[in-house]
């Protein structure tokens, strides 16, 4: 297995940077660190395309020359050339397959809902500098805790973890989705009490790199609070 450091592009901004950077912290993986700044278009350069991915978005890896983009293709990657801990993306067959399980639901569930909640109510009106559309924020919200509850009342329904009994890299993927709208002000965990002792007990395992690098959302979430106070 490699010990050489690889390049990391990333955007604190993103749920999927932010999952894989904390992960590399807590693992011990060594990396370069290379911060794209997804707000003022530097991955839709050409230069981001020839030299970093031929898609523009981030995370995205190079290593040694070998440039490879999507969080979990990275995740597995990583596995099979500088390895980690069993127990974040299990060998065994049924126990992988649960956190790939988590892996694939997260895309099209709570990262898009999240996502499309965090743009329509925050970013969008930050880039235009006009009001949110409210009835679409409603819809947006409805939709995103119709997602939580699932985590709720079906992943963490037996289980004091997404794929089971112990902590693996899908509780990181879905540690760093959930927080992504509480920039806006919004909290994930209220009335949902599972889910909240799972986030307790994921961020504990996860300190002191999950607060480093989710303390952007926690500033704007609470500058947000203090706007709808006014």
């Amino acid at each position: 297995m490699s010990t050489v450091s690889f390049k990391f592009y990333y955007d604190l901004l993103s749920p999927p940077s932010r999952a894989l950077i904390t992960f590399f912290r807590v693992a011990n993986i060594p990396v370069e660190p290379i911060s794209i700044a997804l707000r003022k278009g530097e991955h839709l350069t050409d230069k981001y395309h020839k030299e970093v991915s031929r898609f523009p978005k981030v995370p995205c890896i190079n290593d040694g020359g070998f440039k490879l983009s999507e969080s979990v293709a990275i995740l597995r990657y990583i596995k099979k050339t500088r390895g980690y801990e069993d127990f974040w993306y299990p060998q065994d067959p049924k126990a992988q397959a649960l956190v790939d399980e988590y892996l694939e639901w997260t895309h099209n569930n709570i990262r898009v809902s999240a996502g499309l909640y965090f743009f329509t109510k925050w970013r969008l009106p930050m880039q235009t500098g006009e009001k949110a559309n409210e009835e679409k924020v409603r819809k947006l919200e409805a939709h995103l805790c119709d997602k939580l509850d699932i985590m709720e009342n079906i992943w963490l329904k037996s289980n004091p973890y997404m794929a089971g009994e112990h902590l693996t890299i899908a509780d990181v993927f879905a540690a760093c989705d959930i927080e992504q709208p509480r920039i806006t002000g919004f909290n994930p965990l209220d009335s949902r009490p599972k889910l909240a002792a799972w986030f307790t007990r994921v961020k504990d395992k996860l300190d002191p790199a999950f607060t480093e690098h989710h303390k952007f959302i926690y500033k704007y979430g609470q500058r947000s609070l203090e706007a709808a106070k006014l």
